[in-house]
C-alpha cells in the first residue's frame, strides 16, 4: 500500500492534537487546505506552506521529512 500524503499528515496531526501538543489554531493552516486534504487525495500543500506547516506543528526532523518527502519544488 502506497502512503499518501493524507495519510501521513493525519497520522502525525491526530497524534499531536490527541495529545495536546498543538490546537488547530496553532498551524495556521487554512480550512480549506484542511479540508482539501480531507477529501482531495490529490493534494499536497506547498512545499514553502509545509515547511512552515513543519515549524508549527513542532514536527521533529523525522516526522518533516515524512511530510516533505511529498513536496514538489
Amino acid at each position: 500500500m502506497t502512503q499518501t500524503f493524507a495519510s501521513a499528515f493525519f497520522h502525525i496531526y491526530d497524534r499531536k492534537i490527541a495529545s495536546g501538543e498543538i490546537t488547530f489554531s496553532q498551524t495556521g493552516m487554512s480550512k480549506e487546505d484542511f479540508t482539501r486534504i480531507c477529501t482531495d487525495e490529490t493534494f499536497i500543500l506547498p512545499r514553502k506552506e509545509l515547511e512552515r506547516l513543519c515549524k508549527a506543528m513542532k514536527l521533529t526532523e523525522e516526522e518533516s521529512g515524512q511530510l516533505l518527502q511529498f513536496a514538489c519544488d
